[in-house]
């Protein structure tokens, strides 16, 4: 018999139906599943569940005890990976931030003149390319959330060098996640700033072209990757796994990418990070041919990519732990009515972050705006996030108000 139970009383042998809340916010590839040990419910309680329907026939509801048969059928659930405990972080986010800025700035300019270089014929300069990463990697490993919270930051004319910086951070963050060591992470790290470099021998007609590109267009395009490789290749002190993020960030799983069509049994997972992060961050960004979609969107574009096959669905939920069900800069609304922005990623309460209320309930824009721990709110008003807001359609725009702190 289906029924609706607080996560309190949900016990082992019992088979869940339906969460109070997206799938996206859980460790779990199945949308059905049957409870096989307590860890599940402890990760269902992180994920900060709280009703859910289940099938609980053979399981009394209050000892929790089940029939033999029901338990014989027992199959374990697919969580995404193994329980992973990264590092603790050993500075805390606001402390943190400043040298994380340091870093993102610096790393923007660094990658702005590798790129100059080899459009004038000049070699990279690799020292200063690996200063910047090793910054980026020890800020990640002090902190993982103040550098990835700042790959929120674009700005439409320069995007190659805002997404090369990004999609670095993002990856840092999610090897980190997968608790690779710092060797692992410098050449991960160094490969997604790099990885576009190739676009510096693509037309710039063909590069900034507003709208599709034509068949034989798009061929040009795709050598970007090609030739970025045998420009990482030619580069003193790069070795094969700096060239994984170049060579295959447009690779899919299933086979359907380019530029070798490889499938995933061929990929690194360097390349396999490198695709949800390379999409990740395009289709977050304003383009000449698209409107940048909000990240709680982009996340479940991801998530079906990961479900059809395109991308790897397992580092899909990974990313997803990583920046979070709504990630920072994400404009939400209460249920309440008051409107705010994802200020900071709360890893024990995912779907209840830092925010900052920039309404009141009734919609007037606050005077100063204020800081909410939904995660710290027991009492009553207990404010909730209700649904994702578009800001771009608000005239919202929420540097203006993450960004105050540090300007």
């Amino acid at each position: 018999m289906r029924k609706r139970i607080s996560i309190d009383q949900l016990k082992i042998g019992m088979t869940v139906e339906k969460l109070d809340r997206s799938w996206l916010a859980t460790p779990f590839l199945r949308h059905r599943f049957r409870i096989t040990s307590s860890i599940q419910i402890e990760q269902l309680y992180a994920s900060g569940v709280q009703h859910l329907d289940v099938e609980a026939d053979g399981v009394d509801l209050e000892s929790g005890s089940a029939t033999p048969a029901m338990l014989a059928e027992v199959e374990p659930s697919q969580p995404i990976a193994p329980p992973l405990k990264p590092e603790p972080s050993t500075i805390p986010f606001v402390e943190e931030l400043p040298a994380a800025r340091r870093a993102y700035t610096a790393a923007k300019l660094i990658i702005q003149q590798a790129m100059e270089d080899v459009r004038m014929g000049r070699a990279l300069n690799m020292e200063a390319v690996s200063e910047v990463v090793e910054n980026m990697s020890d800020s990640i490993l002090r902190n993982p959330d103040a550098l990835t919270s700042l790959t929120r930051l674009k700005q439409f004319d320069e995007y190659t060098f805002f997404h090369s910086v990004n999609t670095s951070a993002l990856a840092l963050s999610v090897g980190r996640h997968l608790g690779y060591e710092r060797v692992l992470l410098l050449q991960l790290g160094t490969g997604m700033l790099l990885h576009d470099i190739g676009k510096t021998l693509i037309p710039v007609e063909i590069l900034n072209k507003p709208g599709r590109y034509e068949a034989g267009e798009f061929e040009i395009m795709k050598q970007h990757v090609l030739r970025g490789a045998e420009i990482l290749s030619n580069t003193t002190g790069l070795n094969d796994m700096f060239l994984k993020a170049t060579l295959e960030h447009h690779e899919r799983v299933d086979g359907t990418g380019y530029p070798n069509r490889r499938s995933k049994a061929d990929l690194s997972q360097f390349g396999l990070i490198a695709a949800i992060v390379d999409i990740y961050d395009a289709v977050t960004s304003d383009r000449c041919y698209h409107k940048g979609k909000t990240p709680h969107d982009t996340l479940q574009m991801l998530y079906k990519l990961g479900t059809q096959g395109h991308v790897d669905g397992t580092l899909v939920q990974q990313f997803v732990q990583v920046v979070g069900v709504y990630p920072v800069g994400s404009c939400v609304s209460l249920n309440t009515g008051e409107r705010a922005i994802v200020k900071q990623y709360n890893h024990q309460a995912p779907l209840r972050p830092l925010i900052v209320l920039i309404t009141d309930e009734a919609g007037h824009h606050r005077s100063t705006p204020l800081d909410l721990d939904l995660a710290a709110r027991f009492h009553h008003p207990k404010q909730a996030i209700a649904s994702i807001l578009d800001p771009a359609t608000l005239g919202i725009d929420p540097r203006a108000y993450l960004d105050k702190e540090a300007a």
